[in-house]
């Protein structure tokens, strides 16, 4: 973290810690006693990306009798409250749930904004890398075709949305308005660069020659100029997946997406052969404001998504629980779980790069986006 940033941020939350009431400590874990204690709390209000949070509130609030009401706020627009309620002292999202991830790791959790915490019955079900910030869940981002045009996956290597064939053909979300896919492009670079640089030699048949930095800057830059149609997730989701097209796009959307095919007759189809990955893995943490009222009951309902039942309302639309026992649903539309395996997985010990980095990777796209 740079030292601007220590400094504005470390005013800000200043003063801000969560109470000294607080019980279970990770090495004396005490539901029943965290239970008792939030019962005695302040309503708490939940922040979250998807609108399933009202329903998991509500669930929460008739299973423990803690009141909680679930609010629906965007990645950045939750980082814009967490700080603004900070500054002020004033919290009111007690719980934030999948805010931008860069945001959290290299702002809001180093300066005491927001609290991670793991709860120990539960720790050991957690692989490391999600632990700190904890990751409540993975949501998976795929290649995705029509399957009312093809039988199967249209394209078989990224490199392919590169060429001519897929000019204006390909559907996304908009870098600069969802910074994931701007850190998508710094991961990738930082992870999976040599993967990059052999999938195109498997597909042109020679090793990569470039100016850019590197083979991932090379890919952006030409896949950039190729001019993707860039919406947000149901406009992408419809481009894909709508019935009756004679030249549907080719794309890339969340398994959430997916659901679509059974509520509106929508195509989507996974790529499952695609090299070198079938799309990535983007982690939604789970945090507590530093200056809630209400510690017990913020901590009770971070242990609630993750177990099965908290966490149902959002598995079936394939996000993947980073409590290891919890698996997706046997009928989630997608199928992704078949293949995990094929999927990049964000790394979060380099997630505050990716922030650093955030602005060179918009810019480097506006600049070739717009030739």
């Amino acid at each position: 973290m740079s030292d601007f940033r220590r400094a504005l941020f470390g005013s800000i939350a200043a003063g801000f810690a969560l109470s000294a009431s607080t019980v279970a400590a990770q090495d004396g874990f005490d539901l029943d006693a965290i239970i008792e204690a939030a019962r005695t709390e302040p309503a708490i209000t939940v922040y979250a990306v998807t609108g399933k949070i009202v329903e998991t509130a509500a669930a929460f609030t008739e299973k423990y009798g803690v009141a909680a009401e679930g609010r629906k706020v965007n990645e950045a627009d939750q980082i814009e409250l967490l700080i603004r309620e900070s500054q002020s002292g004033n919290v009111v999202g007690d719980v934030s749930v999948a805010a931008d991830v860069a945001a959290i790791a290299a702002q809001l959790t180093p300066t005491r904004i927001v609290e991670s915490w793991v709860p120990g019955d539960i720790e050991a079900k957690i692989a490391p890398e999600w632990r700190d910030p904890l990751v409540l869940v993975n949501d998976p981002h795929v290649f995705t075709y029509n399957t009312e045009i093809n039988q199967t996956c249209p394209v078989t290597n990224i490199w392919q949305l590169t060429e001519p064939e897929y000019a204006r053909k390909v559907a996304m979300l908009d870098p600069l308005v969802k910074p994931n896919y701007a850190d998508w492009f710094n991961q990738m670079e930082m992870h999976y660069d040599g993967a990059m640089a052999a999938a195109y030699e498997a597909h042109y048949g020679a090793p990569l020659e470039t100016s850019e930095k590197s083979a991932t800057a090379a890919w952006v830059r030409a896949y950039a100029e190729n001019q993707p149609l860039l919406g947000d997730s149901s406009s992408v989701a419809e481009a894909i997946g709508a019935p009756g097209q004679d030249d549907p796009f080719f794309g890339i959307t969340s398994v959430a997406k997916y659901r679509d095919n059974a509520a509106s007759d929508f195509k989507l189809g996974l790529c499952v052969g695609m090299e070198p990955f079938i799309g990535w893995l983007y982690p939604g943490p789970g945090v507590i404001a530093a200056g809630t009222d209400s510690p017990n009951a913020a901590r009770l309902f971070i242990h609630y998504l993750l177990t099965e039942e908290g966490i149902a309302p959002q598995a079936v639309d394939g996000k993947m629980s980073t409590n290891s026992d919890i698996s997706l649903p046997a009928d989630e539309p997608s199928g992704i779980s078949d293949h995990m395996d094929r999927l990049m997985t964000f790394s979060m010990e380099t997630a505050e790069a990716d922030f650093d980095a955030r602005q060179d990777w918009q810019d480097f796209w506006r600049l070739h986006y717009s030739r």
